[in-house]
Order: C-alpha cells, then sequence, then structure tokens
C-alpha cells in the first residue's frame, strides 16, 4: 500500500468512527426547575379562580416530579393523581383524557388500566415543543376531567413562549 492509500483509508477510518461516536449518545430539553414551577403555579391559578383546589405536578420527559403544589384545601389524594397523570401522560406519550377513551372497558387496551401508576383520567397533558417531549402537567383535584385538562392547559400555555424552539 502506497502513502497515499494508508492517508485515505486513516480518514475514512477517522470519519466512521466521529459518526459511530455521534451515533452512540444524544441531547435531549428538559424543563428547567423554574419554568416547572411557572406552569405549575399557572395551572393552580386557574383552578383556583374557577373555585377548584386542586393539586398540580410537573414531571419531566422520563416522569420524574419536578414540581408539586397542592392548594390548601385540595383532597388528601390529589399529589399523588397529580404526579400519577403526568406520569401516565409521558409514559404513553398521549394525553390523558385520550388515553382514558382508549383503555375504556371491552377496548383491546383496557389492560392498561391495571398497570401500576397509570391515571386513565382527564387532567394529564403532555408538554412539548419543536417535535419534542419535554415533560407533562397533572392536575387533580377539579370535578372532573374536563376541568382538570382545562387548569393543566393553562400551565402549559403560560410556559409556551418560553419553550419553543
Amino acid at each position: 500500500m502506497n502513502k497515499a492509500m494508508i492517508v485515505v483509508a486513516g480518514l475514512a477510518l477517522g470519519c466512521a468512527s466521529a459518526v459511530q461516536a455521534q451515533d452512540a449518545t444524544f441531547s435531549v430539553r428538559v424543563l428547567t426547575p423554574e419554568t416547572a414551577l411557572k406552569a405549575a403555579q399557572a395551572a393552580l391559578a386557574r383552578c383556583r379562580t374557577a373555585g377548584f383546589q386542586v393539586a398540580v405536578a410537573v414531571v419531566d420527559r422520563m416522569g420524574v416530579t419536578q414540581v408539586m403544589l397542592r392548594d390548601r384545601f385540595a383532597g388528601p389524594l390529589t399529589p399523588d393523581i397529580a404526579i400519577a397523570k403526568g406520569w401516565t401522560a409521558v409514559s404513553f406519550r398521549t394525553n390523558t383524557t385520550e388515553l382514558a377513551a382508549a383503555t375504556q372497558a371491552g377496548r383491546p387496551s383496557s389492560g392498561i388500566r391495571n398497570l401500576p401508576n397509570v391515571a386513565a383520567l382527564g387532567g394529564g397533558l403532555m408538554i412539548d415543543a419543536g417535535g419534542s417531549l419535554l415533560g407533562a402537567i397533572g392536575v387533580s383535584g377539579a370535578p372532573g376531567g374536563t376541568e382538570d385538562d382545562a387548569c393543566a392547559s393553562a400551565g402549559v400555555a403560560a410556559i409556551r413562549d418560553d419553550i419553543e424552539f
């Protein structure tokens, strides 16, 4: 092999290694604690305005709780349910109202409701931007999933400009 072929072979191997190294990892975007808190506070404020005492949880893209707020008179189970709604939304990559409909008794996916930590109830919304899942917000304590969803939507809307990229 002459020197030119050795140099070309070395460059090819170096480029292949760079491509493999690049493919071995990836970057993700996550909400800052301040952004998660802003979303939770906006959701809590929306529910208070409507006269509801709730708990609000924001989870990261892996379902780990970043923020949990419970209003003074929210029920004792509302924090756990809010966290479960957020966890469910990120785990199944769907809002929990949609999951609730898809997992009704007699449906092929009804067994999902029996899995640990799954909350197939309205009130869990994904937080995404630019096609990336950043986390989810869960609200529990309003009189029904529709109201929980409305409060969660207010939380997502409050940070929409901060997370768009």
